[in-house]
């Protein structure tokens, strides 16, 4: 072999070899680069892959005996505009009665339901019940209100204008919000809605006697003027429903889904053609079986952003207990649900929906004979087996 002296064939491997990695990070850098088409290509193949693959999650958000609560009831949840979730519940101090020393608590997620914050005091009952929180955020001024209720009795009002992170005082409105003939009143318990007038609408519950639970009925109050002032709206049907939770129809008219009375075991129907001032005759539906409990219902997409219709609704099913929770879907504004899915085979029975900023349903319900509130996470892939999947409008 011969060598040349001076000659060391490191001395020109290692600069081609340096050469060979500057030329692959450069095409790793120009791949991943905005604008680029197949950095844009491989972002859209792993978006259609996500919602492609099903997603259920759920873990327990409220636990009974913790922070020094008997247990935590009637769960209500809200995404607001800035994408974050709030989950506030009955915070029940000394046992699992409806009154007593009863308060208001709430934690954030940032994160679409993945994680969370600390829990945070935001009404404090003070030896009093304070609960049935059903919060509303106003889109054009970004106030989020919560209304609540004290002993079942009087209607109070606080806001947050900072995302949820603290909250005003709270004010009494019974005299605007609640017919002074009605004994007893009950906001949501879930979560208001804004219509596309503007109008802020608080669905509830009253009572017409002395004595709690003889003559009940779903009822909504509502404000035009973001939250100055409120207005009481007609009641349904006398003693056919109480809790309810309302949702906004592509046709301008307000859905109304209700607990059921008079032992009918499935899920009472109304709907209001201007707003929720008035209320047309309640109904019953045989494809919603319910065991009288408060349900949930919210919209997931409309064709004005979305390739579909799409509204959800949450009811444990068992019409003789209080268990088998489902989630339905609806393509068509409520007329039908030929989708449905069940959740929990076991206890559950209070509950509310909402949908983050990615589009994935969350549904929070009281399980396991109220020791916890349990929070599930699901995507529409889960939800129907695949067969449907979310599409932004094509124009």
């Amino acid at each position: 072999m011969i060598r040349i002296r001076g000659f060391r064939p490191t001395a020109l491997l290692l600069p081609n070899i340096v050469m060979v990695l500057l030329v692959c990070l450069a095409a790793a850098v120009l791949a991943l680069a905005p604008g680029n088409p197949h950095s844009e290509a491989s972002e859209a193949a792993s978006e259609q892959d996500r919602k492609q693959t099903p997603v259920f999650e759920e873990h327990p958000l409220f636990q009974a005996k913790e922070a020094g609560y008997h247990c935590y009831r009637i769960p209500a949840l809200l995404v607001t505009k800035q994408g974050t979730v709030l989950a506030f519940a009955e915070a029940r101090k000394n046992n699992f009665n409806d009154h007593g020393d009863v308060d208001v608590v709430l934690k954030r997620s940032s994160d679409g339901g993945r994680t969370w914050s600390a829990q945070h005091l935001v009404a404090d009952g003070d030896s009093q019940t304070m609960g049935n929180p059903c919060p509303v955020q106003d889109r054009e001024t970004g106030t989020i209100w919560l209304p609540v209720c004290r002993d079942n009795k009087r209607v109070l009002l606080m806001h947050s204008n900072d995302d949820g992170r603290s909250w005003s005082k709270p004010f009494d409105i019974t005299e605007q919000a609640v017919n002074p003939k009605w004994h007893w009143v009950g906001t949501g318990p879930g979560h208001g809605i804004q219509l596309k007038s503007g109008r802020l609408l608080i669905p509830c519950w009253s009572d017409a006697t002395p004595t709690l639970g003889e003559i009940q009925m779903s009822f909504a109050f509502f404000s035009d003027d973001h939250g100055k002032t409120w207005q009481c709206g007609e009641p349904l049907d006398a003693n056919t429903s109480d809790e309810c939770e309302v949702v906004e129809l592509t046709d301008g008219m307000v859905y109304m889904n209700a607990r059921s009375r008079q032992n009918q075991r499935k899920r009472a129907i109304s709907v209001s053609q201007n707003g929720g001032k008035t209320w047309l005759p309640v109904t019953f539906d045989d494809r919603l079986p319910e065991p009288s409990c408060q349900g949930s219902v919210t919209r997931m997409t409309d064709m004005s952003h979305s390739d579909k219709n799409r509204i959800l609704l949450a009811t444990p099913s068992n019409p003789n207990a209080r268990s088998r929770m489902k989630v339905f879907l609806s393509y068509d504004e409520c007329r039908s649900w030929p989708i449905s899915k069940l959740v929990h085979e076991g206890s559950s029975a209070y509950c509310d929906l909402a949908v983050t900023s990615s589009g994935e349903g969350l549904l929070l319900y009281e399980a396991e004979n109220y020791t916890q509130l349990r929070l599930t996470r699901f995507n529409l892939a889960w939800l129907t087996d695949g067969k449907d999947r979310l599409e932004e409008q094509t124009k």
